[in-house]
């Protein structure tokens, strides 16, 4: 079955669109909400909290039902690369520098604002905030971390170096996949020159480790730490 998807007989494991899908659902609905919200703010709909209370939870239900479905694709991803403790204490430590360059440099370009970022207290006190906020923690440091590591490290990188990407050994170097990779990465964040620095902190600990499990923790490491400062400064714009 897998081998005819899309009348086109390459195995699985080979194809592209498994490491899309999931980034592009997530990106969609992130569309889809700006836009919504946009036409609240021109007072063209009522969404009467539509836009938060169910479409933002959809961003990474989405992402990971792709993920779970299409799991068997994701042959370069071992997690048992976890059990090598040299590197993954290197990756925690990855991930929390680049968790304290990012608070530091939270520099917008040109004309462009603070973000409003996610704020828990648009919604009521009790259950219903706690529930947003779970959503959004296990959002970013479960769903985003495999989502966009499948999708930059593991498929782009390699793209950009031969279109026939699974010919590519993961972790494989050349300048112009880590500067073209990077720089799209920050420019998919709004703190473009902090998203160019994790890029390349990333790729580099893909080159140092030939491991995906390993930058997905490093990801999910600064994630979470991102996570719990901004729940104890309340500075939601890095969110």
């Amino acid at each position: 079955m897998f081998r005819h998807a899309f009348g086109i007989n390459v195995p699985m494991q080979d194809k592209a669109w498994p490491r899309i899908l999931p980034f592009a659902l997530f990106m969609a609905i992130i569309g889809l909400e700006e836009s919504l919200i946009f036409l609240d703010n021109r007072g063209w709909l009522d969404l009467q909290g539509f836009a938060f209370d169910l479409l933002y939870p959809l961003r990474p239900l989405a992402a990971l039902t792709a993920l779970l479905l299409l799991y068997r694709a994701y042959t370069e991803l071992q997690w048992i690369d976890l059990t090598k403790w040299g590197q993954t204490l290197l990756s925690v430590c990855l991930g929390l520098l680049v968790f304290v360059l990012w608070i530091n440099m939270d520099w917008t370009i040109g004309a462009m604002t603070e973000p409003p970022g996610f704020n828990p207290h648009v919604f009521p006190e009790g259950p219903q905030r706690w529930l947003m906020i779970a959503i959004r923690v296990s959002s970013a440091v479960i769903v985003v971390p495999i989502m966009e590591e499948i999708f930059w490290r593991s498929f782009l990188l390699r793209y950009i170096i031969n279109s026939s990407f699974s010919k590519v050994p993961l972790g494989t170097f050349t300048w112009p996949s880590l500067l073209i990779g990077s720089l799209l990465f920050g420019l998919a964040h709004h703190f473009i020159l902090a998203g160019i620095m994790a890029g390349i902190a990333y790729a580099w600990l893909l080159y140092r480790t030939k491991s995906l499990a390993q930058c997905i923790l490093a990801h999910a490491v600064t994630n979470l730490a991102l996570a719990i400062y901004v729940l104890r400064t309340e500075q939601w714009f890095f969110w």
